[in-house]
């Protein structure tokens, strides 16, 4: 294995090992990582849990899962390079292309004492704590399906899902049960889409098949896998999806708007079908398409913290300097104003309409080291599509109906979105990219305080 550098900085350089060599990588990897004093940064906010309805003490089946992912792994993880800061998951698309906009830190420390067998519990807020901090009725059953549209291939996805999904005690959900199911973006299981490990779109798809299964334990999801990067074909998988009966569309990804990307608007647009759309990571700034298109439900970002009070959380506008990110908000240029909105400054359609949680979020992916701790719209966008699963009245409403429930949302009145400079200077500290009591562009109406505002 070795680490060479970019222009995009420090990335490792994955080497295929022989099946019975893996074993012995993993645990030179993990000497590496100790060699060096790699350690995981403590998390600002929450504490680690043990899983749900494991006994202290007891190595859960999720770890033991884990454990044997890891060590068989075909791909050395990635990141081998110590990194105290999240960062970019995809590389910048070039014009008419994609980009996913997962960040993301592996948990060096985490995944250390997991390979020793240590009883270990990931950093971040697990999928019971956002049941909380949402007041999310998980035990619903809705009966509805979720699709994820997403590049390439992952071919460990399922078991990455029941890793996550045993350590939080959510449900299973794999493919032999039909709750789980993958096809190409044509809806066939073969041939199937280009192989995506280590391309950052695993990790984006591993992240949003996690957060849908937080918010909708129930749900069944479909992941549908374009062949390339092109606006048309991801938009194909849109199209697909809406076509295999999913109520709910799920993308984590986009571009600036531009002429040409709005061509493929039609494949976002379907009547019956909740399309939700994560806002950019870009901070205030031109509006990301396909969030600026009325009929999608665009999703801004929000860190959480624990606080006294009935909640037991609060939230402010996700904003992280240090990574030069933070939830997008924009005024486009080719949407007009939808009906359903009133906001003043912005004579076409304003980003976002609801937020949800985008920092220090943990998934597992083997390809990656294991756990990581992940951010960004792209956390938010599938935990939204997650909770109108939840709420089962996807195929009956559009993004209006939103707005007609403005009292169902916890209401996000701190921080901004500001990235070029000081909130006076970006936006002249308007609702445009500074959160303020009722509608303001980088968390739209608020987060989802149960389900009844979808």
């Amino acid at each position: 294995m070795k680490v060479t550098r970019g222009s995009r900085g420090w990335r490792p350089a994955l080497t295929v090992l022989h099946a019975g060599r893996a074993r012995r990588a993993v645990a030179a990897i993990a000497g590496l990582l100790a060699a060096g004093g790699m350690v995981a940064a403590a998390a600002p906010t929450p504490a680690a849990a043990a899983p749900h309805g494991t006994a202290p003490g007891a190595v859960s089946a999720s770890t033991r899962l884990a454990r044997a992912t890891m060590a068989s792994t075909a791909v050395v993880p990635a990141a081998a390079r110590p990194a105290a800061r999240l960062r970019a998951a995809c590389p910048a698309a070039r014009a008419g292309h994609m980009r996913c906009y997962t960040l993301f830190r592996p948990q060096y420390a985490v995944n250390q004492a997991l390979m020793r067998g240590a009883v270990t519990h990931p950093e971040g807020w697990g999928a019971r704590t956002l049941e909380r901090a949402y007041r999310l009725p998980v035990s619903r059953r809705s009966h509805q399906t979720i699709a994820v549209s997403i590049f390439g291939r992952t071919p460990k996805l399922a078991r990455y899902l029941k890793i996550y999904r045993e350590h939080y005690g959510l449900p299973p959900c794999g493919t032999a049960s039909g709750c789980l199911r993958i096809v190409n973006q044509h809806g066939k299981a073969s041939p199937p889409a280009p192989n995506a490990t280590g391309s950052g779109w695993d990790l984006e798809v591993t992240l949003d098949v996690s957060m849908i299964s937080a918010a909708c334990p129930h749900c069944k999801i479909i992941v549908v896998e374009s062949s390339n990067l092109s606006d048309n074909s991801l938009g194909q998988t849109d199209n697909t999806a809406a076509r295999l009966g999913a109520q709910v569309i799920s993308n984590s990804y986009g571009q600036r708007e531009n002429g040409q990307a709005m061509e493929f608007r039609r494949d976002y647009l379907h009547h019956g079908h909740m399309t939700v759309v994560s806002s950019g990571d870009s901070g205030y700034d031109a509006a990301q398409f396909p969030a600026n298109l009325a009929g999608v439900t665009a999703v801004g970002g929000t860190q959480l913290r624990r606080a006294p009070g009935s909640r037991g959380f609060t939230e402010q506008v996700w904003n992280d300097p240090s990574l030069f990110a933070a939830g997008s908000s924009g005024c486009s240029a080719y949407v007009g104003k939808p009906g359903w909105q009133h906001d003043a400054h912005c004579p076409g359609r304003t980003v976002a309409d609801i937020s949800a949680i985008a920092a220090d979020v943990p998934i597992f992916n083997a390809a990656w080291g294991g756990w990581i701790t992940v951010a960004g719209t792209s956390a938010a966008a599938p935990f939204i599509a997650g909770v109108y699963g939840l709420a089962g009245n996807a195929r009956h409403i559009t993004p209006r109906h939103l707005y007609t429930h403005r009292g169902d949302f916890f209401d996000i009145t701190h921080g901004n979105n500001a990235l070029l400079g000081t909130p006076m200077a970006t936006c002249g500290r308007d609702y445009l990219c500074v959160a303020r009591k009722g509608y303001d562009a980088p968390t739209g109406l608020g987060t989802p305080d149960g389900t009844s505002g979808f």
